[in-house]
C-alpha cells in the first residue's frame, strides 16, 4: 500500500524522532504493570481467552456426566480428585460437584471470558487507534481495571480448592440457596466457595466499572480532528453504548452482591425470608428479607449483560463485513440509532427472566411488549449486515468466514428467543434445554464467532504478522459444524421437557424415555451432543497453536494488510508508544470503499477530499431539479 501522500502516515523522519522521545521502560513496567492501552488490551485478551478455554473445559466435564452418568471419566478421571477433591472421587462426579461446574462454567465464560475479551480487550486495543487517540484518557485507571479483573479471576479460581469446592448456587446465585450454601460445620466463614464467588465478583464488577468510565471519557474527549460522531467506525459506537450499559447496570448488582455477602458473613437478612426451614429445622434469622429482590437486582444487570456480550461482536462484524465486501455498510445511521435504542430498551426488559415468580398480568404485559420491541433494532442491524453483502466483491478471508457464519447463528438465537418473550410459552420452556440452546446460539456461535473474527482481523495490527489462513480454516469448519451439532438438538430436548439442571441428563425421567425425536429420547441425545462438544474442543487446538506460533513466525505484513479504511490502519504495526507518528486527521467517513473515479477500491479516513471528488459525489442536475 502506498500511503506516502496520506495525512497521518509514518514516513516523516522528524515525526519518527518525536515519537520516540520518551523514557524506555523496563520489561516488567512495559509488559506486566503497563499503562499503555495496547498492552492492557493484549493482557485482557490473553487472560480472557485462557478463561474461555478453562470454562469450556468445565463444560466438557459436565458433558461426560450427562452422556455417561455415574461413570468414571476416562484417562483424566484418576487425576481429577487430586485437583478438585472428593466431589469427583474415583473420577465419578457427585451431584453437588456437577452443580458447582454449572455455576462456575456460566460465571467464568461470561464475566471472566467474554466480557473481558469483547469489551476490555478489543476495546482497549482498537478504540483509541480507531479514534486517532494516543492512549486512553486515564491510563492508570485503565491499569487498575485490569488488575481488579486479575484479582477477581484469581479469587474465582481459588474457590475450586477450598473445603466443599466452588459455588453451587448457579451463575445467577439465587437466594435463599446462595445465602445458606457452604455454611455450617466444615466450612470456613470466609474461605468457602460461595463467599469467594461473591468477593471475586465484586472485583470483576469494579474492573468493568473502571473500564466503562474510561471508555466513555476517551471516546468523547480524545477523538481526532475531523472525526465527528457520524464518522466514527461502528465498532466505536458499539463500545460506547456497551460502556454505558456497564456503567448503569453493574452498580445495582454490586450493591446486591454486598448485601448477599452480608447475609452470609454478618447474619443480616436482606434476602432471607422469615420462617425459612433448612434441612428440616427452622433457621434462626431475623427474617423479613425478599428472595425476589435479589432476582430483580440481578436481572436488571442480567439482561443489559446480554447486549454487553453481543454489541462488541456487532461492532467487530461490521468492520470485517465492510472490509471484505469492499463496499460501505448499508444503513450506517440506522445501525447507530439501533444500538442506541437497544441500549435504552435493554434496561426495561429484565423481568422476562422472572415469569415464574407470579407477577401480575399488567406487569407481564409491559415486559412482554418491551421484549418484543427490543427485537426490532436487532433485526434492523442483522438486516443491514445481510444487505451490505448484496452486490459486494466478497473476499472469504478467515475473519470473513467467522463473520458470515455469525449472521445466521445470531439469527437463530434471536428468533428462538421470541417464544420466550411470552409468559404463556415460557411457563413450559422455562429452565429447559431450550433456554440453553437459545442463549448459547446468541453467545457461542454468535458472540464468540465475532471474537474469533476480531482476533484474526486485528492480529496483524498487534504483531505485524498474519495468522495462517490454512490453520484458520481448519479451526473454522469443525467449530461451525460442531457448534450446530451441540446446540440444535437442545431445542428438541427442551421442547420434550428436559430440565437444564438434571445432573444425570434425565436418564430416569419416564417422559424422556417415552418421547423420541428422530429416533432418540431426550436423554439419548446427550451422547451425540457430548461427542460434538469434545470434537469442538479438539478443533480449538489449531487456533491455539496458530495464535502463538504466528506471533514470531507468521507472515510479515505491511501496516494495512486488509486494505481497510479506518484510522488504526494508518498506524505502524505494531503501533509504537503514542500510536501515531503524526497526528491523524479524519476527512471522511469510516467505510469509503469502491468510490467512483479512484484508482484503489479503498479510501482511508485520513485522505483529504479532493475538489473533483466533491463534484463526483454531487447528484445529477436533473435529480436535484426533480
Amino acid at each position: 500500500m502506498d500511503t506516502s501522500t496520506s495525512v497521518g502516515t509514518h514516513h516523516e523522519p522528524h515525526a519518527h524522532d518525536a515519537a520516540h522521545e520518551h523514557h524506555e521502560l523496563g520489561w516488567w513496567r512495559k509488559y506486566i504493570f503497563s499503562t499503555d492501552h495496547k498492552v492492557i488490551g493484549i493482557q485482557y485478551g490473553l487472560c480472557g481467552l485462557a478463561f474461555l478455554f478453562f470454562g469450556f473445559c468445565l463444560m466438557m466435564l459436565m458433558r461426560w456426566q450427562l452422556a455417561y452418568p455415574g461413570q468414571a471419566l476416562p484417562v483424566i478421571g484418576k487425576w481429577l480428585p487430586h485437583i478438585f477433591g472428593p466431589g469427583i472421587a474415583d473420577g465419578k462426579m457427585t451431584p453437588d460437584f456437577y452443580n458447582s461446574l454449572g455455576a462456575m462454567h456460566g460465571t467464568i465464560m461470561i464475566f471472566a471470558g467474554v466480557v473481558p475479551l469483547a469489551f476490555a480487550a478489543f476495546g482497549n486495543f482498537v478504540v483509541p487507534l480507531q479514534i486517532g487517540a494516543p492512549d486512553m484518557t486515564f491510563p492508570k485507571v485503565n491499569a487498575a481495571s485490569f488488575w481488579a479483573f486479575g484479582v477477581g479471576g484469581v479469587i474465582m479460581m481459588v474457590s475450586f480448592f477450598v473445603p466443599g469446592g466452588p459455588a453451587k448456587s448457579g451463575w445467577t446465585s439465587y437466594t435463599p440457596l446462595a445465602d445458606i450454601s457452604d455454611t455450617g460445620p466444615g466450612h470456613n466463614a470466609l474461605f468457602n466457595g460461595q463467599t469467594l464467588w461473591l468477593i471475586g465478583f465484586i472485583f470483576l464488577i469494579s474492573s468493568s466499572l473502571l473500564g466503562a468510565v474510561n471508555f466513555i471519557t476517551t471516546i468523547i474527549q480524545l477523538r481526532a480532528k475531523g472525526l465527528t460522531w457520524m464518522r466514527l467506525p461502528f465498532f466505536v459506537w458499539a463500545q460506547f453504548v456497551t460502556a454505558f450499559l456497564l456503567l448503569l447496570a453493574f452498580p445495582p448488582l454490586e450493591a446486591a452482591i454486598v448485601m448477599q455477602l452480608m447475609d452470609r458473613v454478618a447474619h443480616t437478612s436482606f434476602f432471607l425470608p422469615a420462617g425459612l426451614v433448612v434441612n428440616g429445622a427452622p433457621a434462626y434469622i431475623s427474617g423479613g428479607g425478599s428472595p425476589l429482590l435479589w432476582q430483580h437486582l440481578f436481572w436488571f444487570l442480567g439482561h443489559p449483560e446480554v447486549y454487553v456480550l453481543i454489541l462488541p461482536a456487532f461492532g467487530i462484524v461490521a468492520e470485517i463485513l465492510a472490509n471484505n465486501s469492499r463496499k460501505p455498510l448499508w444503513g450506517y445511521k440506522s445501525l447507530v440509532f439501533s444500538v442506541l435504542v437497544i441500549g435504552f430498551l435493554s434496561f426495561i426488559v429484565w423481568a422476562h427472566h422472572m415469569w415464574m415468580t407470579g407477577m401480575g398480568s399488567a406487569v407481564s404485559a409491559f415486559f412482554q411488549t418491551t421484549t418484543l420491541l427490543i427485537s426490532i433494532p436487532s433485526v434492523i442491524i442483522l438486516s443491514a449486515f445481510f444487505i451490505s453483502l448484496w452486490g459486494g466483491s466478497i473476499r472469504f478471508t478467515v475473519p470473513m468466514l467467522f463473520t458470515v457464519a455469525f449472521l445466521p447463528m445470531f439469527g437463530i438465537g434471536g428468533l428462538t428467543g421470541i417464544p420466550l418473550a411470552f409468559n404463556s410459552a415460557d411457563l413450559y420452556l422455562h429452565d429447559t434445554y431450550y433456554i440453553i440452546a437459545h442463549f448459547h446460539y446468541i453467545v457461542a456461535p454468535g458472540t464468540i464467532f465475532g471474537l474469533f473474527a476480531g482476533v484474526y482481523f486485528w492480529f496483524p495490527k498487534a504483531t505485524g504478522r498474519k495468522m495462517s489462513d490454512f490453520w484458520g480454516k481448519v479451526h473454522f469448519w469443525p467449530t461451525l459444524i460442531c457448534m450446530n451439532a451441540i446446540f440444535l438438538p437442545m431445542f428438541l430436548q427442551g421442547m420434550a421437557g428436559m430440565h437444564r439442571r438434571w445432573y444425570d441428563g434425565g436418564q430416569g425421567w419416564t417422559l424422556a424415555n417415552a418421547h423420541t425425536v428422530w429416533g432418540l429420547t431426550g436423554f439419548e441425545w446427550n451422547k451425540p451432543i457430548s461427542w460434538a462438544a469434545w470434537i469442538m474442543g479438539l478443533a480449538q487446538i489449531p487456533f491455539i497453536i496458530n495464535f502463538f506460533w504466528s506471533i514470531k513466525h507468521g507472515e510479515k505484513v505491511n501496516d494495512n494488510p486488509w486494505e481497510a479504511t479506518t484510522l488504526e490502519w494508518t498506524a505502524p504495526s505494531p503501533p509504537p508508544h503514542g500510536n501515531f507518528l503524526t497526528t491523524p486527521v479524519a476527512y471522511r467517513g469510516p467505510y469509503e470503499y469502491s468510490l467512483p473515479g479512484r484508482e484503489r477500491d479503498f479510501t482511508m479516513q485520513n485522505e483529504p477530499v479532493e475538489p473533483d471528488e466533491r463534484t463526483r459525489r454531487k447528484p445529477p442536475a436533473d435529480l436535484v431539479h426533480a
